[in-house]
């Protein structure tokens, strides 16, 4: 039954990330300072589309935004101002990489360990947010925290059944707290750093109620050409447009099944990085003129199904966006449109 023009979709709900205020953010040479827990939530708020806004945020679980430490009371503050401005939150993004709370997942016993602790500050911090009320939905984001492939390299098979074991243990903890963990699909990190890597992990760990994937666009663009794994590329550069989006529904036909969490996104076919996240899946503004996606048709393939895996919301990931895109109106309303073009297309009613 095709629905009429006047109905709308209530799901899913419309999130903006919060951490392109952060990642590649610093006080270092060449860095940009970055942007407060309370400017981006002032700029996700201004943005509106026809009497439209979006519905809620995710969030990066450090400072400067938040401690991983913080108590119950400094936490139910924070959702109170999240709260404030009519915003659910979603998922939330474990600190589990070096100079954070974690370390490597596939490295020795001392930082699986404190990779295994900052899986469980997540679920502690998402225990607090569901009690207060702003958090009814969403996964905790993690990866390898193992940033390059040349150590994965060595031992390929070895290397991803520890990291698979590591996080058997994350899914574990995270089930105790009735919570889901995302492998968030990115090239720069070790073991999800191509489509066939990221498929034999989740295969490897064997817990798809537990752990499952999030699929960003402007990373598994990236997985298409086989940036970091040229054997398993899909596409080779000049490309049709037919070969395109047969290669995309292959790709997405093999990580789909797996897919909990969704991000929207734009890429310009260009690998970027800043700060100590590097190399990686360049995000684009939504209107940019060299996106290489149809950001609606292609999300069509990853939230075909997507009810029936339990999403209920979509974020917007535009990370290291510079500062002054980041403070400009503008910017946040196009984002929306386009993320509401997304439910409009895709979308489903609770």
């Amino acid at each position: 039954m095709k629905r009429s023009k006047t109905s709308a979709y209530t799901l899913p709900k419309l999130h903006n990330a919060m951490w392109p205020g952060l990642v590649g953010k610093g006080n270092g040479p060449g860095q940009e300072p970055p942007i407060s827990l309370e400017r981006m939530l002032e700029l996700t708020a201004g943005a509106e589309v026809n009497g439209r806004k979006f519905d809620g945020i995710d969030y990066f679980l450090f400072l400067p935004h938040t401690d991983p430490k913080a108590s119950d009371a400094q936490l139910k503050k924070i959702a109170d101002l999240i709260q404030g401005y009519g915003f659910n939150v979603g998922s939330l993004v474990a600190p589990v990489w070096p100079g954070t709370v974690g370390d490597s997942a596939m490295r020795d016993t001392a930082a699986r360990k404190k990779f295994l602790e900052a899986v469980k500050m997540a679920c502690r911090i998402a225990g607090v947010f569901n009690k207060h009320g702003v958090r009814k939905y969403g996964v905790i984001r993690i990866d390898s925290a193992e940033f390059g492939v040349a150590e994965w390299r060595k031992d390929p098979k070895v290397n991803t059944k520890r990291v698979a074991e590591t996080f058997r243990e994350a899914a574990k903890i995270a089930a105790d707290y009735g919570e889901r963990l995302a492998a968030e699909g990115e090239i720069c990190w070790a073991g999800m750093h191509s489509w066939k890597a990221m498929l034999d992990l989740l295969e490897e760990v064997d817990m798809p109620e537990a752990l499952g994937f999030q699929a960003d666009m402007a990373h598994t663009y990236l997985y298409l050409m086989g940036y970091n794994e040229p054997e398993v590329a899909l596409l080779k550069p000049g490309y049709s447009e037919d070969e395109f989006y047969a290669a995309y529904e292959t790709m997405v036909d093999k990580l789909r099944p797996w897919t909990i969490d969704f991000h929207v996104a734009q890429n310009d076919g260009q690998v970027h990085g800043a700060g100590s996240h590097d190399k990686t899946g360049k995000h684009c503004p939504a209107n940019d003129p060299n996106g290489k996606l149809d950001i609606v048709r292609c999300s069509g393939y990853w939230l075909k199904g997507a009810q029936a895996r339990g999403m209920k919301h979509i974020c917007w990931d535009g990370c290291m966006f510079p500062n002054a895109m980041l403070e400009t109106q503008q910017t946040w309303n196009e984002i929306l449109n386009v993320m509401l073009k997304v439910r409009a297309a895709h979308g489903w009613n609770a």
